[in-house]
């Protein structure tokens, strides 16, 4: 029996606040990201750390927020816990390849190329991961065209997303860059999901139990969490929030002083010199040049 897909079950207010964490988690990481890369004084590893979990929490929340408007009619449906988080194992870990390879190798055509496949097949690998972990009495079948425009999609979105991390500066251009990431991983999802079909084993009663809200609002608590405290370790910083802007970059210091004459220049040994003639007269010659070499009567 084929069910009903629903897939805004609470109308526009799951994939807006999808949206939303997607924007706040690619800002994250973008920022942690930018800092590593311009500022290697310190905790470059650290901040790598922390942008590559920012990302991947980040995508991983939205697709489940995405998720609770999801229902078929005909059907309840259920999560298994474990598969659910190595979902978001899998995200963190992948997108962490990803930004430690630019991270440390540069941001080379390769290098940017190489890192947003590795991220972009695990934001892939992660939502379909999530779906695996899904629970009714019937099986779920995709489309294998539009499954593999959802995966071109979250590569494409990754390899922005790293290049607007080391080519993007200051803070309203990378909150463009965020907002822009949003946009294409909310597009990934909602492309992957249209590729679902569900065909039930029977034909049930109505669907009876938890929603799927509650089910998985409590997991998603402690990635909100998270988020939250990154956002907190973000506005602490204010290299992170702010850039690098040019204004607040020391000017290079000229090697001269205002009213201090420069000094002579000594030459080396086979340099021509400088000469200085002094006044003609009587009895005047050439000036030597520094050095001990002296001057000819031509």
């Amino acid at each position: 029996m084929q069910g009903t897909v629903d897939g805004f079950s609470y109308g526009i207010v799951t994939p807006v606040a999808a949206f939303l964490m997607a924007c706040l988690g690619g800002a994250l990481g973008l920022r942690c990201t930018t800092r590593s890369l311009r500022h290697q004084d310190s905790f470059k590893a650290g901040w790598l750390a922390l942008g590559s979990t920012s990302i991947g929490t980040g995508i991983w929340t939205m697709h489940f927020i995405a998720m609770m408007g999801f229902s078929v009619r005909q059907a309840p449906i259920d999560y298994d816990r474990p598969i659910t988080f190595a979902s978001l194992g899998v995200a963190v870990v992948m997108v962490g390849v990803g930004i430690f390879i630019v991270g440390y190798r540069g941001a080379t055509a390769l290098t940017l190329v190489t890192g947003g496949t590795i991220t972009g097949l695990g934001v892939a690998t992660m939502h379909y991961l999530g779906m695996a972990g899904m629970r009714l009495p019937g099986r779920i079948e995709y489309d294998t065209l539009t499954v593999a425009l959802s995966v071109v999609i979250a590569v494409v979105a990754a390899t922005t997303a790293l290049w607007a991390a080391v080519s993007v500066h200051g803070f309203l251009a990378s909150l463009g860059a965020s907002l822009v990431m949003g946009v294409a991983v909310s597009g990934m999802h909602y492309t992957a999901m249209a590729a679902v079909s569900v065909h039930l084993h029977a034909a049930p009663a109505a669907a009876a139990g938890a929603s799927a809200g509650s089910l998985l609002l409590p997991m998603l608590i402690g990635p909100a969490v998270f988020l939250i405290l990154a956002a907190v370790v973000v506005m602490f910083d204010p290299l992170l929030v702010m850039g690098d802007p040019d204004w607040q970059r020391a000017p290079a210091r000229s090697p001269y002083r205002p009213g201090v004459p420069a000094p002579r220049h000594v030459p080396s040994y086979g340099e021509p010199a400088n000469w200085t003639a002094r006044p003609a007269g009587r009895g005047s010659r050439r000036s030597a040049p520094r050095g001990g070499h002296r001057s000819q009567d031509w």
